[in-house]
């Protein structure tokens, strides 16, 4: 029986995935197998030694420590794409609500007294007076599955759309619509764009992406949405160059502390994948890719393992996380020759400093080729499937 804890509320249609004769899933758990987590933080969590794999119902995974999992051997799933829907309709809306002033015209209404209230309406609409998105250029800054359905999506609406990711993957290009442009820099980007829209996660090449430097470089009146991440934007800079005119609107999912009701920002309640659809859909993803993982080993959508998928032949398999260092599979196959165990197939992947094998044999595991595995210097976890 699997053990599955979850941190937060988990769609149940995901849920249904992990059948109950197999799988106990509760919120309070003792050592578990697999914790499935939205947004809670993990940093301090103490990781059990039977933790194998964490899933995250969702694309971000800054709630998770990557490198106490890693050398741990603890696979960390995501479920990318699986929201992208829900934030792109986001991103299309707030476009259209910075260009078309809604939320300052809403409140306008909203303050006014009734008497007289259809004079007053006529009289203050002209102060609202917006524009159109076609003909407008969006740029976008990461094209991953997300950033490439907004791009469609706005190219469809008539807008002009360039796209900067230096890592945009072989998927993603096939998926991109052909009008979308691609810009040769992020500076180029900015430098040509009405509206700019952030897809990337926050990391160390990515804070503060959006710097006084680089507004200096935009478009007079653009409007910044950020619906990826809290610190991919100098904020203190964005607020001055909203003061001074230079930028027109900032809409963001994450509210800024004390600049929240500046009448220029527009601050959303991380909204960005809160839709029952990608709730289910990212739940039914990440607990597809748990199972598959505790029953077969294979991984698919790791943020730190390598992409790892085999085939089930007969006999057993072994699955084995260790150090990205030379000799490891000579070492592994050693001690399988040692036990007279025959190999019928077997697959390694690296990824950074950490790789994954498996491994299918004739017959069953013994209890003494696990042991002996786990004493090789650079192995992390070995399970017998």
């Amino acid at each position: 029986m699997n053990k599955i804890q979850t941190l937060n509320n988990i769609s149940s249609v995901g849920l249904q995935k992990l059948p109950r004769e197999d799988y106990e899933v509760a919120s309070e758990m003792t050592n578990p197998d697999a914790i499935l987590v939205r947004s809670a933080k993990m940093h301090e969590l103490e990781i059990g030694d039977n933790l194998k794999a964490v899933g995250r119902a969702g694309a971000g995974v800054n709630n998770i420590p990557l490198d106490k999992m890693s050398d741990k051997g603890v696979v960390v799933f995501n479920a990318p794409g699986a929201n992208a829907n829900a934030v792109k309709e986001l991103v299309i809306s707030s476009m259209l609500l910075a260009s078309r002033n809604i939320c300052q015209a809403w409140a306008y209404v909203n303050s006014l007294p009734l008497n007289n209230l259809k004079t007053a309406v006529e009289d203050g609409k002209k102060n609202y007076a917006g524009s159109e998105l076609p003909g407008k250029t969006l740029g976008i800054v990461g094209l991953g599955a997300i950033g490439v359905q907004i791009a469609n999506a706005a190219s469809m609406l008539g807008m002009k759309v360039i796209g900067f990711d230096p890592s945009i993957t072989i998927k993603s290009a096939w998926m991109l619509s052909a009008d979308v442009k691609q810009a040769q820099s992020v500076d180029e980007l900015f430098s040509q764009s009405d509206f700019v829209s952030f897809h990337v996660p926050l990391v160390e090449g990515t804070k503060n992406l959006l710097n006084e430097a680089r507004i200096a470089l935009l478009l007079e009146g653009a409007t910044i949405l950020n619906f990826a991440r809290d610190g991919i934007i100098d904020e203190d800079a964005l607020i001055s160059a909203l003061e001074a005119g230079k930028v027109k609107y900032y809409v963001t999912d994450f509210p800024i502390d004390g600049k929240k009701d500046h009448d220029r920002v527009i601050a959303l309640p991380h909204l960005g994948a809160s839709t029952a659809e990608a709730e289910d859909n990212c739940a039914i993803m990440v607990a597809n890719q748990i199972k598959d993982y505790l029953e077969n080993g294979n991984i698919l959508n790791s943020v730190n393992f390598p992409e790892v998928k085999m085939p089930r032949t007969r006999g057993s398999r072994l699955a084995i996380a260790h150090k990205n260092i030379p000799n490891m599979v000579g070492q592994i196959s050693t001690i399988l020759a040692d036990e007279n165990v025959n190999i019928i197939d077997m697959l390694n992947k690296s990824r950074d400093e950490v790789a994954y094998t498996l491994v299918d044999i004739e017959g069953g595991v013994s209890d003494a080729v696990v042991n002996n595995l786990k004493q090789v210097e650079g192995i992390l976890m070995v399970r017998a499937l």
